[in-house]
């Protein structure tokens, strides 16, 4: 019989490979398209509406009803959902190999798109799945494992893809990555689910049609201190990404190749946020999560801050880049597990996918929002004032939060 440290390392194992697996395309979609774009000439307003493409995530929540309420797979209840869509991921992989990206850039758009869709459909089962796993004082950790394995993912994707993508180029590099997709198919391949209990199957077959997303939105909606949850949202990392958005063609236009900022954001970043994510997660276990969620909202507002240095004095070279980047990467992931578990604490069991996607999808529209804004501010204001109204909005954001979070959703 499994002893329970050897229950919680295979969760652990098992949620790491599906939010790797999640992180993985991200990663190149976010770290080595926008350098693509910029090196073909691209203008920073086309690079921030590419972000666009990143639609599903924000959309997501009119079909996670259907995602927690069709459990009737073989397969079991999540991973009945899970492994189809991995299996799906690494297969649109490997027609994105076999792309001519020398012809023009719309199929490769429609293929990114592709792949978002399946991703943010697979997120959805997956939040369940770890809102079901997780208890309550694990969930600040678990919510680091979650953070760790997509930055891991990204780190791979936007880090040493994008190092291969200019080694190897494009074929190379995404055959890589169908394979890497399918080696992350295998823990939840081999995992056994158990079928929902008698109760909750009962809860769900009773509670609202499968696909009606309305009564479970309007449920999440009357809950006590849910509004106030719900702009908190909004703005916790909208001044991020609206920094954060404009950072890599800002190292292109500073002369860096494809691989220097592989190393640079994918590997060296990444890295650092992966090292955030879990001491993020242990310091949660410790701290009360209101205080956390500003503590290292104040991190991240620095390091937003600190991105105004090399704009300003781009002659420090390198050393300043890496030490910003690292920085930033580290608090904001740090930020980003401390807003993930108070949302984990906000969902209703009976409904957990729906309600954690809910609560996702508004912070892909703010952050996206933002995103897509991010690249007319960086062309109209330069770099250096683009990043410092990026930080002036995270301490507005800053300000707004400690507001909004005295009375937690119940």
């Amino acid at each position: 019989m499994a002893t329970l440290p050897d229950r919680r390392a295979a969760r652990v194992a098992l949620l790491t490979s599906l939010y790797f697996a999640q992180g993985l395309p991200f990663g190149f979609f976010t770290q080595a398209f926008p350098v693509i774009l910029r090196q073909r000439g691209h203008s920073l307003d086309e690079i921030g509406l590419a972000g666009l493409l990143s639609l599903p995530w924000a959309l997501k929540f009119l079909w996670s009803p259907l995602v927690d309420r069709w459990q009737g797979s073989p397969l079991g209840p999540r991973r009945g959902w899970i492994l189809p869509l991995q299996v799906l991921n690494v297969l649109v992989l490997l027609g994105v190999a076999f792309l001519d990206v020398s012809q023009g850039l719309f199929l490769v758009g429609l293929a990114f798109l592709a792949l978002n869709l399946l991703a943010a459909t697979q997120d959805i089962a997956t939040d369940a799945l770890a809102v079901g796993l997780l208890q309550g004082e694990e969930r600040g950790l678990g919510n680091g494992v979650q953070v760790g394995g997509y930055r891991l993912g990204m780190i791979v994707g936007g880090g040493f893809l994008l190092v291969l993508f200019g080694n190897v180029g494009w074929q190379g590099a995404f055959l890589a990555m169908a394979a890497l997709m399918a080696l992350s198919t295998l823990p939840i391949l081999r995992w056994r689910e158990p079928a929902p209990s008698a109760v909750a199957a009962a809860s769900l077959a009773h509670s609202a049609p499968p696909v009606a997303w309305w009564p479970a939105f309007r449920a999440f909606l009357r809950r006590p201190g849910i509004l106030a949850w719900v702009f908190t949202l909004c703005i916790y990392k909208a001044g991020d990404a609206f920094a954060s958005a404009m950072v890599r063609p800002f190292l292109v236009d500073l002369g860096l190749g494809v691989d220097d900022v592989g190393w640079l954001l994918g590997t060296a970043g990444s890295t650092a946020a992966l090292a955030g994510a879990m001491v993020g997660g242990l310091l949660l276990t410790r701290l009360p999560r209101r205080a956390a969620l500003l503590g290292f909202g104040v991190m991240q507002l620095l390091s937003v801050a600190v991105w105004i240095v090399p704009a300003v004095w781009p002659e420090l070279g390198r050393p300043a880049l890496y030490a910003v980047s690292v920085f930033e990467h580290f608090a904001g992931s740090m930020a980003t597990v401390a807003l993930f578990t108070m949302m984990m604490d906000a969902c209703d069991p009976a409904q957990a996918g729906t309600d954690y996607t809910l609560q996702a999808c508004v912070v892909v529209v703010a952050t996206g929002a933002m995103s897509a804004a991010s690249g007319f501010s960086a062309k109209a204001l330069g770099f250096p004032m683009h990043f410092t109204l990026a930080t002036l909005l995270c301490a507005a954001g800053l300000v707004g939060v400690a507001a909004l979070t005295r009375r937690r959703p119940a």
